[in-house]
Parts: structure tokens; C-alpha cells; sequence
């Protein structure tokens, strides 16, 4: 068949697939659909939650290793088999890893704060877990009296005779309330610092977490406020002097960093792999007792499909729980001790949100493109924030629309809200991206609750953490299984979602040069998002042995099939 009909029959295919609002993949990822949803129940994340929930969670303390031994626990029942007694036929395996820490660990045990002459307690560890700084030491078993003084900048903190004191500010940043400690002789530390998306005013009892530099020369002790304690402590300043009760007792201890890594062995090619991380670390419910509860159903589910016959994937599935960044970027890293090339890798972070209660939606925080550059439209930053990167920053790939595709299925399947950001960092998507392997985020963003103490169990949907992980493992599943087809059906997903995003920013330029913008400028962006999908039809490569011929002509084909699409909608200059 000669070049030029078989680009006719791929621009038909390409209309009908636009006209239908089908994805050309989803003739790939359905049957994967078929298997999950009916197994995919939510019980396992949202019993995990609930566990991994009542602990104050930091690498090394209890409910950080309560959490690992959970894990482990619920993996064996799964099926899978510690490594070290594994045999070579077992493909369900798990190990812990552990590693010494180059600190000590730490955890709260209880702290209340009361005004002197007053019978009310203004807080109390009992109904606000985060107001202990991380990394505070203790007070004396009896607690400090003090009286608080207020500090309203820098200039007055550096002003002021603090020695004997209680240091309280809201203006001024806790690393320099913590250096007069040190070098001022104050007592110990109160401090306020809300965001205002966290609605403090509505949420007035909500504390967000807070830590200390750990020095042990100079042991400190600190408090966080929420916006009734500190609007209740600047009422009795305005009315003289005051005196407060402070106790606080800690832990800090020597320990061991634990890491929980379950592989699924691949049938064909087992030295590729994707992996997912969740990490335990972090104090919250949604963050990120959710990431670690739904990705050990997801393991479960795995195991169960494989075990019963079901499920057979090519190449190898990693689970990763561990301390946010640092696990993931040591496991990228330490090459020598896995076998298997990282293809891709997907961070699940606050996935399990009921976002009638916290706010926000469901988002898939893209791999670096020209969104991340030139952020308009529909496109827009979360309260995270983000930077905007440049051209040269940017990460062209098939990976961040095959991902949006499959969670858009399931969003209209379960009639639930799927949107995305642009790239912000954070989280253990970025460890994979640094290392050039493609990754990307699920979470969700606004949250009210966000590192408050009031993130807890009753703000968890496990109708979410069931949309999350199925249209996960589907993800997986469909990448560990690829072949030619995959890749043909990628390449037709990739040219249909370019043709729309170029529709799309064709539309905001045409609309920015008539208000008055640089038309060189808008052809720029045009050109630049060409560029990108020019760029990620090539990585479809990955998906099937190198140097295979047919699928290097089919990407040459789609690549000539996107440029004649483009060609009237990337010349909004002339």
C-alpha cells in the first residue's frame, strides 16, 4: 500500500475515533477494565488507611514501621514470598529494606498549652496531633512557664531581650524564632503560619505541621498554633502581660530506615519494569496513608489475577513504600542492586481524597511540557504552585496523554472528576524525571486540610481510591504487556490528543494576538507544542524491541499524518 493511502486511511480512522470520543488505546486498555473494576473493591485501602492513619508517621519511628510490618503482612497474604526464601519460580516477591539513618528518629507523645490564670487549655496534642514541631525535644515533665512576647519582624526579634522568654510570632519564619533559642536564651517557641487555602478562618482549629532543624547542641522545644489558639493568645497580649504552661514530651531516638519493595516478576522481559511509590512518611490520612493503602490493593489485585491465572505481564511490576523522594531516588539510583531498567514511574500521593469534603479534584501532575512553559487556557498551577520552566526543560513523551486517556475512562465510567496540572515537583515523581525515566503524580489538589491535623479518616473517599487504582494497574498493565499493537494504538491516541491540544492553542493565540500580543510570539508556542508531539511519537519506540521495522515506519507515518494535520493551525502569524 502506497504512503499516501495509508495516511488517507489514518486520517478516516483518526476522524472516526474524534467523531466517536473514543480513544484509539482504549481498544487496548478495555479488556485490562474488564478484568480490574470487578475486583478493585476499596476494602484493603480503606482498612489501611484507617491503620496507617492513627500514627504520627517519620522514617524509622513506631507507626512508621507499624506501617512496613502491615505491609508485609498483607503482601504475604497476598501471596507474595519474602526474597530471601524465595525460589527462582516465585515471580511474587517482597523484601524490607533496611538502612541506617543519619539521624535519629522522632516521634510526638503528648503536649498542651494553657494561659496562666485561666481554667481553659488552649491546646492539647489529644485534639491537635500537629502542634508539636517535628523534631521538638522535651519540656520537663512539668512543663515551662513563661511569658510570651511577641514578635511582629526580624528587626524586633534581633532587638529584643528574649532570655527567659516564650517567643511567639506570626509574621516572622520559625528558623529564625528557632535561632533565638540558641542564641538568645529563650525558652521555647509559639508560632502561627497558616496558607490561606487552608482556610484557617473556617478552619479554625486546624494546625498544619511544622518541623525544627534537628540540633542536638541546642535542644528546643516548639508549638504551632491554629488560628483560634493564636487569635485567643494576641486577645490576652492586648491585654498585658501573660504567662503560659507549656508541655511538650517527645522521642527521639536512634533507628533504622525501613523500605517495603514487592516485585512482580515479568514472564518475557523482566529486566523492564515499571514502578509505583508510595511513601509513608507524613502525619495525614490522605497524605499519604491513601497512596500507601491503595497501592497495596493494587498489589493484592496483581497477585490474585496472576495466581488464578488471569494476568500474565511481560515485564516486571514494582511496588515502592518508603520516606517520601528519598526512597524512590535511592531505588532509581542503587542500579547495582536491581536487576531491571525503570521504564516508567508513577507516584501515588494523596489519592484517595472525597474532595466534597477537602475541596480540590483528582489531578495528574504532568511530566514537563509546553504547559509547564506557557500556562493557559484551561491549563492552570495548583496552590502548590510551580515555576515555569523553559523550552529546554521539557520532557516529550507518549506517557503523560496515555495515563490522562486511561484515567478519563474510568472518570467517565464512575462519573468522576479527572483534571491535571502542569509540572510543580514535589513528591516522588521527581526523583524519576531526574533520572530521565518518565513519571508523573496522582493526587489531588486543594485541600483544606492539606498537613493539618484535621486530615483524617472521615475526609477519605474509598469510592476514589478504587477510580485511582484501577485505572492504575490498567496503566501498568497495558504498558507491561505492550507489543506492536499497543504501539500502533499509541500512535494513533498521541495524533488525535496533538491535533486537539494544537486546535486548542491555535484558538488562544488567534484570541492573544487580536488583544495585542506578539504574533511571533504566539507562532512560537504553536511551533513549540508541534515540536513536543513530534518528539512523543518517537518515544513510542519503547514499546517494542529496537530496530523493529514496522513500528519505525508507523511512527515516521504518524509523524508525517500530525505535521499535515498542523499545517493551517500553526501559522497564526502569517
Amino acid at each position: 500500500m502506497k504512503t499516501k493511502a495509508i495516511l488517507t486511511l489514518l486520517t478516516l480512522s483518526l476522524s472516526f475515533f474524534s467523531q466517536a470520543q473514543k480513544s484509539p488505546i482504549d481498544e487496548v486498555t478495555q479488556p485490562y477494565f474488564k478484568l480490574v473494576r470487578p475486583e478493585f473493591k476499596g476494602d484493603l485501602a480503606y482498612e489501611t488507611v484507617g491503620f496507617v492513619e492513627k500514627y504520627w508517621r517519620v522514617a524509622g519511628n513506631t507507626g512508621f514501621n507499624e506501617t512496613v510490618y502491615r505491609i508485609a503482612e498483607k503482601l504475604e497474604t497476598a501471596g507474595f514470598v519474602l526474597e530471601e526464601k524465595a525460589k527462582d519460580s516465585d515471580r511474587l516477591t517482597y523484601q524490607i529494606e533496611t538502612r541506617k539513618m543519619d539521624r535519629p528518629t522522632w516521634e510526638p507523645v503528648s503536649a498542651s498549652l494553657k494561659i496562666l490564670g485561666s481554667d481553659e487549655v488552649l491546646l492539647s496534642s489529644e485534639t491537635n496531633r500537629n502542634m508539636t514541631y517535628q523534631y521538638a525535644s522535651s519540656t520537663p515533665t512539668e512543663g515551662v512557664r513563661g511569658e510570651v512576647v511577641y514578635i511582629a519582624s526580624k528587626e524586633e526579634l534581633d532587638s529584643k531581650e528574649l532570655s527567659g522568654k516564650i517567643v511567639f510570632s506570626d509574621k516572622v519564619a520559625y528558623r529564625n524564632l528557632q535561632a533565638a533559642v540558641k542564641e538568645k536564651g529563650a525558652l521555647g517557641i509559639l508560632s502561627y503560619d497558616m496558607p490561606s487555602y487552608l482556610q484557617p478562618e473556617k478552619n479554625t482549629t486546624s494546625i498544619q505541621f511544622r518541623g525544627l532543624r534537628y540540633d542536638p547542641e541546642h535542644p528546643t522545644w516548639a508549638i504551632a498554633l491554629s488560628f483560634e489558639a493564636k487569635e485567643k493568645l494576641k486577645a490576652a497580649l492586648a491585654k498585658g502581660k501573660v504567662e503560659v504552661l507549656a508541655k511538650v514530651q517527645t522521642k527521639i531516638y536512634d533507628s533504622e530506615e525501613l523500605t517495603v519493595v514487592a516485585n512482580v516478576k515479568g514472564s518475557e522481559l523482566p529486566l523492564e519494569s515499571l514502578v509505583f511509590s508510595a511513601h509513608i512518611q507524613e502525619p495525614g490520612a490522605n497524605d499519604n496513608a491513601t497512596g500507601v493503602g491503595t497501592q497495596l490493593e493494587m498489589a493484592s489485585i496483581t497477585a490474585y489475577l496472576m495466581q488464578k491465572g488471569k494476568l500474565d505481564l511481560k515485564r516486571t511490576l514494582t511496588f515502592l513504600w518508603g520516606d517520601e523522594i528519598i526512597s524512590t531516588r535511592r531505588y532509581i539510583q542503587e542500579e547495582e542492586k536491581r536487576e531491571p531498567e525503570i521504564k516508567w514511574g508513577i507516584s501515588l500521593d494523596m489519592v484517595g481524597e472525597n474532595t466534597d469534603v477537602t475541596g480540590g479534584t483528582f489531578l495528574i501532575e504532568k511530566m514537563p511540557d509546553p504547559s509547564a512553559v506557557w500556562t493557559r487556557g484551561e491549563e492552570k498551577h495548583s496552590e502548590w504552585g510551580g515555576e515555569p520552566l523553559t523550552k529546554e526543560q521539557m520532557k516529550p513523551h507518549y506517557f503523560n496523554d496515555f495515563i490522562l486517556t486511561n484515567f478519563k475512562a474510568q472518570g467517565e465510567f464512575a462519573n468522576w472528576v479527572v483534571k491535571t496540572n502542569p509540572f510543580e515537583g514535589g513528591s516522588d515523581h521527581t526523583p524519576f524525571l531526574q533520572a530521565n525515566i518518565p513519571g508523573l503524580l496522582l493526587w489531588h489538589f486543594t485541600d483544606q486540610f492539606y498537613h493539618t491535623d484535621n486530615d483524617r479518616l472521615d475526609k477519605v473517599s474509598q469510592k476514589t481510591m478504587v477510580n485511582v487504582g484501577a485505572a492504575a494497574l490498567v496503566s501498568a498493565y497495558t504498558l507491561l504487556n505492550a507489543d506492536n499493537k499497543t504501539a500502533e494504538k499509541m500512535l494513533e491516541m498521541l495524533v488525535v490528543e496533538a491535533t486537539d491540544r494544537l486546535t486548542i492553542e491555535s484558538q488562544l493565540s488567534k484570541a492573544a494576538i487580536a488583544a495585542g500580543a506578539n504574533a511571533d510570539a504566539e507562532q512560537e508556542i504553536l511551533e513549540i507544542w508541534l515540536d513536543y508531539y513530534i518528539k512523543a511519537i518517537d518515544t513510542v519506540s519503547d514499546l517494542v524491541p529496537e530496530g523493529d521495522e514496522k513500528t519505525e515506519k508507523k511512527i515516521e507515518m504518524a509523524k508525517v499524518l500530525l505535521r499535515a494535520h498542523s499545517a493551517t493551525m500553526v501559522k497564526v502569524s502569517e
